[in-house]
């Protein structure tokens, strides 16, 4: 979760890695710290508790000066937000800096054994054992590069580990073990790079051109230098490692004009549906053709079984997916959080095709379920946005969203473009298995055609929604109601409430408020239900009435049209008409406004909201 960034060069540290930090800081702001390398300084470290700019407040104290230094921006764990406990850390000497993503699960017992051989320590933080344990393997006559090889024998749990030794101001090292966030190296011009993600990179390059990019495997080290990148296994042999060309243009991510980021990509959502459909749709023939879902058709006959996995947000698009492949591919279909998967000891078997759902594509938990997947012989395929990560490595296929880089950390945009990839695959299924007629698909496709344009729709009465936020933006509960497809549509809502505004919100399947929830329902609980015109909508407003029967406020997610149930309601916001298996993506889009415009007037950090990160890379 945190961000990592490491330079060296022939220009100074300082501002490439502060730069570096702040564009990473949607991993992790609890605090942030930077160590800079200096042939005549040695060693120079800054920490500030909060965000990356406190790092430059304090005019009077001069940048760190050298031409080598790592930073970190924090997502605690292990030890509160604290200069004590911010990283880098350094061992008993001082001259060795490290930074770190991940949990050493045998922290404890390191820390123990350590003390007993005479180390002192400064912080509650797991990460500073590394320091250590690099400092006792170096004081045995290894090098850096060879010391933290050593630690993959030591620490347990993925690990993404970056240090600096003082003495050597020419190189730094990176490690990976297991499944931790991702770990990229670049060499551009004299200067060597190391982040945990790309867009840290363009402090070295500037703002656009092609930089070629190395990503770190299970027990792989980078010794990153001025003349270049070696690559070592985990025996310490030299490996040679392709180097993919990124478009840095993919990764520079500005507000252009917008208050927040998240505003900014709810706005983008039009083009992240368009994104998701292009090259994947035959509009001419009615017919979904999914080239990067190499399967045959007789191969995917072959399915018996779809598990879909994924956590928060994506977790709720896997349950909508559930839905969808029942629904049009025929297929029974199940939706589970990747962070419960591989403990239950999943029955999987070739004829099991499992969905992996993920925005960055480094979430620790649903890379750790594909890798139980990978083993038990069933197809895999993720859905992500990330086209160089773990997630796309690991599958078989991989449907790339393709939105651009999503920096709030309250997802939006890369939802609807999961739902959007779920209902293509679901009718690639269905067409295949001949579940799918050619006429149904062909109406499928007319729906899907229109989607961009209903989205735009949606957002261009965008403002509609900010009356209702300054009506409720008080309140400190709320009840989220939908049925069939749409129940998860309304966990999703009252998770983004949660996440930017830190109301507690709850969300249920309608039919099951009478088996308890009801009791919560007075004057000072809204309940915002999402009912629109489809074959539960009686079902819905039954349910409804029981809760103004109750003298509850009912905000709802309706058709245009519907005056039934706009009489009914106090407040109510319009979706356009659009087949069942659309209306999860145009339901979603009030519900971004509504927690958005919440946050925002009760004074919320909307796009970095407090103890959240972007990429969760730890369990």
């Amino acid at each position: 979760m945190c961000g990592i960034v490491g330079y060296v060069g022939d220009r100074p540290a300082w501002p490439i890695v502060v730069e570096g930090l702040r564009r990473l800081e949607y991993r992790g702001y609890d605090s942030a710290g930077v160590a800079v390398l200096g042939p005549e300084s040695g060693l120079q470290l800054r920490k500030t508790v909060g965000r990356v700019l406190g790092l430059l407040h304090d005019a009077d104290c001069p940048a760190p000066n050298g031409s080598a230094g790592l930073g970190h921006t924090r997502w605690a764990t292990h030890g509160r937000p604290s200069e004590a406990n911010a990283h880098p850390h350094t061992d008993c000497t001082g001259q060795i800096a490290v930074a770190h993503n991940g949990i050493v699960e045998n922290h404890a017992e390191l820390r123990a054994d350590l003390r007993s051989k005479g180390h002192s320590f400064k912080s509650e933080t797991d990460t500073e054992v590394i320091s250590h344990l690099i400092e006792d393997a170096m004081s045995h006559g290894l090098g850096l590069p060879a010391a933290m090889l050593q630690l993959s024998g030591h620490v347990q749990g993925p690990q993404a580990i970056v240090a600096v030794h003082d003495g050597d101001d020419d190189s730094l090292c990176a490690l990976k073990l297991g499944n931790a966030g991702g770990v990229a190296v670049a060499h551009h011009d004299g200067q060597g790079i190391v982040s945990s993600d790309l867009p840290a990179l363009l402090p070295i390059v500037g703002r656009r051109g092609h930089l070629p990019v190395g990503f770190l495997e299970d027990g792989e080290v980078a010794i990153v230098t001025r003349q270049g990148i070696a690559f070592l296994d985990r025996t310490g042999r030299r490996v040679e490692k392709p180097m993919l060309n990124v478009d840095l243009d993919d990764v520079l991510v500005e507000r252009g004009g917008y208050r927040h980021f998240m505003l900014k990509e709810i706005m983008e959502q039009p083009q992240a549906v368009t994104a998701a459909l292009r090259d994947r749709v035959d509009f001419g023939r009615g017919l979904v053709t999914l080239p990067d879902l190499t399967l045959t058709d007789r191969e995917l006959a072959g399915v018996s079984r779809v598990v879909l996995i994924g956590c928060g947000t994506s977790l709720n698009a896997a349950h909508v997916g559930r839905h969808l492949v029942e629904r049009l591919a025929g297929i029974p279909a199940e939706a589970e959080s990747a962070s419960e998967f591989r403990y239950r000891e999943p029955f999987l078997d070739p004829s099991t095709l499992v969905v992996a759902i993920g925005q960055s594509g480094e979430t620790a938990d649903t890379v750790a379920a594909m890798e139980t997947v990978r083993q038990s012989g069933a197809r895999l395929v993720t859905i992500c946005n990330a086209p160089n990560s773990q997630a796309a490595r690991l599958a078989d296929h991989a449907l790339l969203m393709g939105c651009g880089v999503e920096i709030g950390v309250a997802s939006t945009k890369t939802f609807l473009s999961s739902l959007t990839l779920l209902n293509l695959l679901a009718m690639r299924l269905g067409t295949a298995r001949s579940h799918l007629g050619s006429a149904a698909s062909r109406k499928l496709v007319e729906g899907l055609a229109r989607l961009p344009g209903n989205v735009a729709q949606l957002l261009e009465s965008a403002d509609d929604v900010e009356p209702l936020a300054r009506s409720y933006y008080g309140r400190n509960n709320f009840l989220y109601l939908g049925r069939g497809i749409n129940a998860p549509v309304a966990t999703e809502g009252a998770l983004k409430l949660k996440e930017i505004s830190y109301i507690h919100a709850e969300a249920y399947a309608a039919g099951e408020m009478k088996h308890g929830p009801i009791a919560l329902i007075d004057h000072a609980m809204p309940t915002l239900a999402i009912a629109p015109q489809d074959g539960l909508y009686d079902k819905m407003a039954n349910n409804i009435q029981e809760v103004k029967a109750r003298d509850g406020d009912v905000l709802a997610v309706l058709t245009q049209g519907d005056d039934r149930l706009s009489d009914l309601v106090d407040h109510s916001v319009f979706i356009p008409e659009t087949a069942p298996n659309l209306t999860p993506l145009l339901a979603t889009v009030p519900l971004q406004l509504f927690a958005y415009h919440i946050a925002v007037r009760r004074g919320c950090d909307v796009d970095q909201p407090r103890n959240l990160a972007k990429s969760v890379t730890v369990e």
